[in-house]
This record gives C-alpha cells, structure tokens and sequence, in this order.
C-alpha cells in the first residue's frame, strides 16, 4: 500500500512538473511571438516597397498594401500572422521567391550539423579540461585551462575565421576553403537528409565524406573552441564546488581511489547542472553562428539570415528568428526536464 501510495506520489509530482514546464514554455513561446510580429512592424523596412519595388506608381502601392493587410488593425493583422505560423506558413521570401518554410528546411541541416560537431568537440575537450583545472586548482595546468577559455570569450569569432582559413587553408593547405563540400564531390552523393556527413557515409561514397570532412572541421572547430571556452570554466566551477563537499573527504578517508572520486562520484553530482550548460551552448552554436557561416561561405540558416537581411528580406528574417528561437526554448525545456530527471533532490520536492 505504501509502495503504490509513493508511486502515485511521484506521478502527481511528475504531472506538475510536466504542467509547470510546459505552462512556462507555452507562456515563453507566446513572448516570443509578440516581440518577432513586434519586431517585423517597427523596424525602418517598407515590406511593400520589397514587394512593388520604389518605381510602382501610388495604386499598385495601395492595392499591395492591402493584400498584404496593412490596412487592418494591429492586433488583427497580429491574430491573422499567429494563425499562419501555427500552419508552418511564415509567408514568401521576397528574395528567393520561396515559402519560407521551405527555404528554412532546405538551409538548416547545415547548421543543424555544423553546430552538432561543434559541441561534441566543445564537450569532448572542454569535460575534461574543466575536471583537470579544478583537481589541479592554483597550480600551472589550471591556469593554462583559464586563459585558453579566456582567448575563447575575448578573440571575435569572425577574426578566428579569417586567420583560420589564411592560415590552415590558404597558407598551408590541410583543410578546404568555404563552403560544405568541393563540386566536383557534389554528384557523388544524393542529399536525403541534408546532413552530408551522414548522407556520404550511408552511400559510401568516402571520397565525398573526406571532403565534407575537410571543410567543416574549420568552422566546427572555431565554434567548438567557443563552446569548450564555456564548457570548462562552468565545468571547472561545479567540480571544485563537488570537490569541496564532505562526502568528498569521507571517501578519501575511506581510500576509495582518487580517480574514482573524481570521475565517478564527484563528476555524477556536477553533471547535473552540466546537462543545462551544455543543452544551451548547443542552442547557442544553433542561433549564434551566423558570422561562422558567414565567413566560411556555409550555407545554413545564420548565412540564409544574413542574405535575408542585407536585401531586406524582413519575412525571412522573421520567419528564421522565429524557428531559432523556438528551438532556444524547446532546449531551454529539454535541459529543464533533464535536470529534473537526474537530481534526485528535485524529484523529492
């Protein structure tokens, strides 16, 4: 009886914290909604001059303007816009001609993989890199570890880039310029699912792959240092606070092995919160690498935003801004529920 009583318990606590999430997110969501439809209407961009052109005579510029449902209230052309973004209809790019929905498909498996390899290689590095400062806190290796995530928060990415490609490309030639893969690889493959890396390697075609290989391992790598940067320091910063604690002390006097300690039962606590820094660095890399993609000619969503932009492309520009944001708050969700998941002492509340 106790036993079923505990279980419907932590249902009951599992179901607030289901509805709680999802209220906030809902709540979040609907923001994000007002402030992008806000955006689009104050920002110094005639969305009918983008249409008409600025040599369209007085009548073609009303008619555009009221099939466009200008001449309509805020609040209503904001309820008719709402309606359209729930169907997946962010409207036509006036630069691609497009739905926009469409534009977006085709552009974000790019950033979808190059921000995918760049937090692995953010994660991959930066785990340990935090762990071995703060094992080794004051002495040489954790003062190394801080400037190197020093220079990753200071140095502008779009400067990395550069001397990236002058450096490793340019001068010395061991990886490919701009772009994601060489033409003369693009007909080797088909792109089923817009992840090249995936896509080349399902068809073996392993000449394509070493070349996609060539040409992310820059970008990925620039933003994986960002990412490492932030990773160890915030890593570094949980586990001195772990390594600090008493149970910490009770299993060295214990004798239990230091590695143990520190790997198995200090790292289990400080992956906790490490679950919510990496779900949002990986969010960061999704909606942040727009001078990444810029510089290297990659052509994902942060490139698609910029054309956008630079050609006044406003639809586009909010129809992107709005998607990244979405997938800002899905992973705000996911790392929430994540935590919640793996601390105990929340489940318990």
């Amino acid at each position: 009886m106790t036993t079923r009583t505990n279980r419907g318990r932590r249902g009951a606590l599992w179901i607030r914290k289901a509805a709680s999430v999802t209220g906030t997110v809902a709540v979040t969501f609907l923001g994000l909604l007002i402030v992008t439809f806000l955006i689009g209407r104050v920002v110094p961009v005639d969305p009918v001059l983008s249409v008409v052109g600025d040599r369209a005579t007085q009548a073609q510029y009303d008619a555009a303007y009221r099939a466009l449902g200008l001449d309509k209230p805020l609040v209503e052309q904001f309820w008719i816009w709402l309606l359209k973004v729930f169907q997946g209809d962010f409207g036509n790019s006036f630069l691609t001609t497009r739905p926009i929905a469409v534009d977006i498909a085709r552009v974000f498996p790019a950033t979808l993989e190059l921000a995918t390899v760049s937090i692995v290689i953010g994660t991959v590095i930066g785990i340990p890199m935090g762990v071995w400062a703060a094992v080794n806190q004051g002495r040489w290796i954790d003062h190394v570890v801080r400037v190197v995530g020093l220079i990753g928060y200071s140095a502008p990415v779009f400067w990395l880039g550069l001397m990236g490609l002058l450096l490793l490309y340019f001068k010395l030639d061991l990886v490919s310029g701009p772009g994601r893969v060489d033409i003369t690889y693009e007909y080797d493959f088909t792109p089923k699912t817009g992840l090249f890396l995936i896509d080349t390697a399902m068809q073996g075609a392993w000449g394509a792959f070493g070349n996609v290989v060539s040409h992310i391992i820059l970008p990925a790598s620039l933003l994986g240092y960002l990412s490492l940067a932030y990773i160890s320091r915030m890593t570094r910063s949980f586990m001195l606070n772990e390594l600090s604690q008493e149970y910490i002390t009770t299993a060295r006097v214990k004798g239990v092995p230091e590695w143990r300690i520190i790997w198995v039962q200090a790292m289990r606590n400080a992956a906790v919160p490490l679950v919510t820094v990496i779900a949002l660095s990986y969010a960061n890399l999704l909606e942040g690498s727009v001078l990444t993609e810029t510089v290297f000619a990659w052509p994902g969503l942060g490139l698609y935003l910029t054309n956008s932009l630079q050609n006044a492309d406003m639809n586009a520009v909010l129809g992107g801004t709005l998607v990244i944001g979405a997938i800002f708050v899905g992973l705000n969700m996911v790392s929430d529920l994540l935590y919640t998941l793996l601390d105990a002492r929340t489940r318990k509340r």
